[in-house]
């Protein structure tokens, strides 16, 4: 019910194009954001269940960790192949065949014996993720005004928030009363339905029969491309240095029971469904803006972090803070994406996954070696302040380059 009332909301504001009824478009729209619902569940599932996971592979929670780094080197590789591949196909053919192999993977997860099958499982359960995002972002975007695009597309994304607002604190709570693998099983059968709802309900959008691997592939030639790329794939670690080992921190740094977990996730959660809301305005009303707003916000609520995790109320109101910033964060990077791809506007959109899950990755890898080395479970956040900061000096440079092409 948050999903639809949420996107139902969004839409109120959303003129589209004829002959395309409004009904129609939130329906349809509900039924890609389900499809958003189940990745950001199996994607952060794993940070509430991080504990039981090392416990049930026997390894330490630091290196169990490095399972989220493989769910997001898959994003990384799985997201310009598929899309770059998939381009002139079918788009709502595409999307169903993508989170089917979502679903597939998380079921091979919840088999998986052992650290190097389970590796290999998050491994393959992430090569769709970004490519969903990308066909669902572009079938979104076809449906409204040019004008509604950005809410479009954080119509989408909410389903991702709202998985962290509903999903992931019911799969973490589900985990800890019946086994970790629960979790993913779970994860598999919302795929089914995401397949089956959007077979129903997203209208036949042809394929672009004039795209190729190349001309997708040249639009990462673009300085503005990259540049965003580079922006999420570092700013964006930030919050992953610190959300990565939330579990632990809840623990051992603001002395909380394990059952309090899940409401941290429920937290950040709210913070996510709120700031994809927020995420879809800002870029509607300007992108580069609204960017490095979020990355100061960002980097501002880590430091806070850092000496106000050892307090309840603190650590809650600055882990909302931090969830508003970076999914407002990830739909503008995404609309700037889209925007400088051009014609690859697919690829722009699923290339913002690439970038977000390198974040993901090196966000929690980072965070593992400070608290290997013994800084202890508040020292991710200190590294995210820094990761944070980098992606504001990658961006200001970006813009330095972009007033200069201009003037030329």
């Amino acid at each position: 019910m948050a999903l639809v009332s949420t996107v139902t909301t969004t839409l109120t504001a959303v003129e589209t194009p004829r002959p395309v009824r409004t009904s129609h478009v939130m329906t349809a729209l509900l039924a890609l954001a389900l499809g958003g619902f189940a990745i950001g569940t199996t994607e952060f599932v794993t940070m509430g269940l991080l504990p039981e996971i090392a416990n049930g592979i026997d390894e330490s929670i630091p290196r169990t960790g490095h399972i989220i780094s493989a769910y997001a080197l898959g994003v990384v590789v799985g997201a310009p192949v598929i899309v770059s591949m998939g381009a002139h196909l079918p788009k709502r053919e595409l999307a169903i065949c993508l989170i089917l192999a979502l679903g597939i993977g998380n079921g091979i997860t919840a088999m998986a014996e052992g650290y190097w099958p389970v590796m290999a499982a998050r491994f393959v359960a992430g090569l769709p993720h970004g490519a969903y995002f990308g066909v669902a972002s572009l079938i979104a975007a076809s449906l409204v005004a040019p004008r509604y695009r950005g809410r479009a597309v954080s119509s989408v994304m909410l389903g991702l928030a709202v998985a962290n607002l509903l999903g992931v604190p019911a799969s973490t709570w589900m985990g800890q009363q019946f086994g970790w693998r629960s979790a993913y099983w779970g994860v598999l059968v919302i795929a089914i339905a995401t397949a089956a709802a959007i077979a129903l309900l997203v209208p036949h959008s042809p394929g672009d029969h004039t795209a190729s691997v190349k001309r997708e592939m040249l639009a990462l030639r673009e300085p503005q491309v990259r540049y965003a790329f580079a922006v999420g794939a570092v700013g964006f670690g930030g919050m992953f240095a610190m959300y990565s080992y939330i579990a632990p921190t809840v623990t051992e740094v603001t002395g909380m029971s394990r059952g309090f977990i899940p409401w941290f996730l429920l937290v950040f959660g709210l913070g996510s469904v709120i700031g994809t809301g927020l995420g879809g305005r800002l870029a509607d009303w300007n992108v580069l803006r609204s960017v490095a707003a979020m990355l100061v916000s960002l980097a501002l609520v880590l430091s806070l972090f850092f000496f106000g995790s050892q307090y309840v109320m603190s650590a809650l109101l600055l882990v909302f803070l931090a969830a508003t910033a970076t999914s407002a964060l990830a739909i503008t990077l995404q609309v700037r994406l889209m925007e400088s791809a051009g014609e690859a506007a697919m690829l722009g959109a699923a290339l913002n996954h690439s970038s977000l899950n390198i974040a993901n990755g090196l966000g929690a890898y980072l965070g593992a070696v400070v608290i290997s080395a013994g800084y202890g479970y508040r020292a991710p956040s200190a590294v995210g302040v820094v990761l944070a900061l980098t992606g504001l000096v990658i961006l200001a440079i970006s813009i330095r380059a972009k007033r200069a092409h201009a003037s030329r």
